[in-house]
């Protein structure tokens, strides 16, 4: 799952950067970090040394993310709103939820703690690069986006605590995740703003 999302994630800030005529540098910078800081969150709120600063072979999965946006963004234009990458961008996220939340429930966290660990994993590194693309995150504003990912590691806990193995859980959380994601893409799903409320009749 980490590795799946750490590839999955880094080419979509990379095609983020492209879009924004970063240089190669930063291209790296912004895909590597989409790639890395919702891990390394998650590892320090449970205590631990960040994978990325532990193992060479997920920097070197990083890297073969931003490589497959470069080469993406030479053949298609528009590569970050391509169906590829967006395909890419929800497959991450669910990666990224269930890794989350197996790392979260491996550290005896309670409920709560398993959905916010889930989800900070996930979204953390988006987050983090659209700082670095100077635009607020885009998990605050209307897109189903974060949604998804707590209702997928809502999902985790729930199969957890009805006694359903971690495997199944991992695949329940993964489906869901994607499967929320998608639908919300084809459907232009959106979270209401507050200001839609109060002018609601």
């Amino acid at each position: 799952m980490n590795a799946i999302g750490l590839v999955a994630f880094a080419l979509v800030g990379s095609s983020k950067a492209i879009r924004e005529e970063f240089d190669l540098f930063g291209v790296a910078v912004v895909g590597l970090v989409t790639a890395f800081a919702g891990g390394a969150t998650r590892d320090v709120l449970v205590n631990r040394i960040p994978l990325a600063l532990q193992s060479p072979s997920e920097i070197a999965l990083g890297l073969f993310g931003v490589a497959l946006a470069i080469g993406v963004s030479a053949v298609l234009e528009g590569a970050d709103d391509h169906p590829i990458t967006l395909c890419s961008d929800a497959v991450g996220l669910a990666a990224f939820t269930t890794a989350g939340a197996i790392v979260a429930t491996e550290a005896g966290v309670s409920g709560f703690g398993v959905v916010a660990i889930a989800t900070i994993n996930a979204v953390g590194g988006g987050a983090f690069a659209d700082i670095l693309l100077d635009r607020s995150p885009f998990i605050l504003l209307e897109d189903f986006y974060a949604s998804c990912t707590v209702l997928g590691g809502s999902t985790y806990w729930l199969v957890v605590v009805l006694g359903g193995s971690g495997s199944v859980a991992a695949a329940v959380c993964a489906a869901v995740t994607v499967g929320t994601r998608m639908v919300a893409v084809s459907r232009g799903w959106t979270v209401p703003t507050a200001k839609v409320l109060r002018t609601s009749p």
